[in-house]
Protein backbone atom coordinates (compact mmCIF):
# COMPACT_ATOMS: atom_id res chain seq x y z
CA UNK A 1 0.00 0.00 0.00
CA UNK A 2 1.36 3.24 -0.86
CA UNK A 3 0.67 6.94 0.27
CA UNK A 4 -1.91 7.39 -2.45
CA UNK A 5 -4.13 4.98 -1.66
CA UNK A 6 -4.26 5.74 2.49
CA UNK A 7 -6.74 7.68 2.86
CA UNK A 8 -5.58 9.98 6.06
CA UNK A 9 -8.57 12.02 6.36
CA UNK A 10 -10.26 8.94 7.28
CA UNK A 11 -7.82 7.99 9.74
CA UNK A 12 -7.56 11.56 11.25
CA UNK A 13 -11.16 11.62 11.52
CA UNK A 14 -11.31 8.06 13.34
CA UNK A 15 -8.62 9.32 15.82
CA UNK A 16 -10.04 12.46 16.70
CA UNK A 17 -14.05 10.78 17.07
CA UNK A 18 -11.74 8.14 19.66
CA UNK A 19 -9.88 11.29 21.19
CA UNK A 20 -13.25 13.34 21.88
CA UNK A 21 -15.13 10.08 22.91
CA UNK A 22 -12.18 9.28 25.40
CA UNK A 23 -11.87 12.55 26.71
CA UNK A 24 -16.07 12.66 27.68
CA UNK A 25 -15.49 9.50 29.72
CA UNK A 26 -13.00 11.13 31.49
CA UNK A 27 -15.54 14.43 32.30
CA UNK A 28 -18.09 12.36 32.89
CA UNK A 29 -16.39 10.06 35.45
CA UNK A 30 -15.04 13.15 37.31
CA UNK A 31 -18.26 14.80 37.39
CA UNK A 32 -19.38 11.71 39.10
CA UNK A 33 -16.65 11.55 41.58
CA UNK A 34 -17.31 15.67 42.60
CA UNK A 35 -20.96 14.64 43.00
CA UNK A 36 -20.23 11.24 44.82
CA UNK A 37 -17.49 13.24 47.33
CA UNK A 38 -19.92 16.07 47.85
CA UNK A 39 -22.55 13.85 48.87
CA UNK A 40 -20.43 12.06 51.37
CA UNK A 41 -19.14 15.22 52.54
CA UNK A 42 -22.63 16.54 53.11
CA UNK A 43 -23.92 13.93 55.28
CA UNK A 44 -20.83 14.07 57.63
Amino acid sequence: MDDETVDYKKLYLKQMRANEAAVRILITAQEECEALYLEQTEDE
